[in-house]
């Protein structure tokens, strides 16, 4: 028999024992899992969004080589700063790991095609633990779904 699978009434330990280790393991995967989402929102919300909000001026050179000019600079470091919030709230989170990746993916075409591939890496590294994000706390976006059709 295996370690999961214990006849009803065997006073089997061993499935006890096999639980309380798994639901150890699924806490500190729930931990390592939330301590991510705490460092990407911190990456977002200062190392990338701020340079935008505050016009520094490699955010500022950056958008002017694209062509896109401050108005999108300030929208994206809005968007950035508004996601890495989300990360941290429970009823958003997934939505806004989904919401980053898709910046992500326009971060890599834009990469790409204007500088050369530079730095290309950087937003496909980024996309890995936001679609883990995405996906562990997909059960939250039911709750939002309830909660938005309530209004």
């Amino acid at each position: 028999m295996s370690e999961t699978t214990a006849p009803v009434g065997s006073g089997s330990t061993r499935s006890t024992a096999t639980a309380g280790a798994r639901s150890g393991r699924a806490r500190g995967a729930l931990l390592a899992l939330r301590t991510v989402q705490v460092l990407l929102a911190l990456f977002y919300g200062i190392a990338s969004a701020l340079p935008k909000l505050i016009g520094h001026p490699s955010a500022v050179e950056s958008f002017d080589r694209i062509g896109w000019g401050s108005g999108a600079m300030y929208t994206i470091g809005a968007l950035e700063l508004a996601g890495a919030a989300a990360l941290l709230v429970p009823l958003l989170q997934s939505v806004a790991a989904i919401a980053l990746s898709a910046l992500m993916v326009g971060a890599f075409i834009v990469q790409v095609t204007v500088f050369d591939g530079q730095n290309a890496a950087t937003p496909l590294i980024l996309i890995a633990p936001l679609a883990l994000i995405a996906w562990t706390r997909r059960a939250h976006n039911e709750d939002l779904l309830r909660l938005l059709r309530r209004q």
